[in-house]
């Protein structure tokens, strides 16, 4: 997706040799026009699969999910849950997640009355690089009787085990944006 690689180019930035900030635009300000450009592209790629429900993780894929979900006549969105809270679900699907850009374990859960067997759900998260939280949310899915029927990224950082991590356990992926390394400050990306 050019535009989406154009927007990394000009406004994100690297610190380090593998984290991409890109709070500009994608997961702190959050540019409206360009998430329904991503989310137009995840309807063309999993338009055909029968999604019946859409799946993230607070907090960063909440704003990509409630987007692209438009485009799927509306479907829900559902997302996991990090923290706890007075009010949480106590009959929750739950699961541990590790984070290695905050470098902890989450358990990240979603209330049984929002994942049924059944479901067709596309997974939707802002970036993939190791996969522990895609492979959560699969793994959340699977728990409640649902099917994954693909797993959708804004920005992969193909350089890292993420890709394969998660497609070993079976699902789709696709990503809009490909990284393949840091040289110089800046992402170099895959080619299509």
């Amino acid at each position: 997706m050019n535009l989406l690689k154009e927007r990394i180019l000009t406004d994100g930035y690297v610190l380090g040799k593998d984290i991409l900030k890109v709070d500009r635009f994608l997961n702190h300000q959050v540019d409206v026009g360009l998430l329904n450009e991503v989310g137009k592209a995840f309807y063309e790629r999993f338009k055909d699969k029968g999604i019946n429900k859409i799946l993230t993780i607070e907090a960063s894929g909440i704003a990509i999910a409630a987007i692209t979900a438009q485009y799927f006549d509306n479907v829900p969105v559902v997302f996991a849950k990090k923290f706890d809270s007075v009010n949480a679900d106590p009959d929750s699907y739950e699961t541990n997640v590790y984070s290695f850009t905050k470098k902890r374990n989450y358990s990240v859960r979603v209330s049984k009355k929002f994942i049924h067997p059944g479901d067709r759900v596309l997974i939707l998260d802002d970036f993939l690089a190791q996969g522990r939280a895609a492979a959560g949310l699969i793994e959340l899915v699977r728990q409640g009787g649902g099917e994954v029927y693909g797993v959708g990224i804004v920005i992969e950082k193909s350089f890292q085990e993420g890709n394969a991590y998660v497609s070993s356990l079976g699902v789709e992926i696709h990503s809009l944006a490909r990284i393949k390394a840091f040289i110089d400050g800046k992402p170099i990306f895959e080619e299509a």
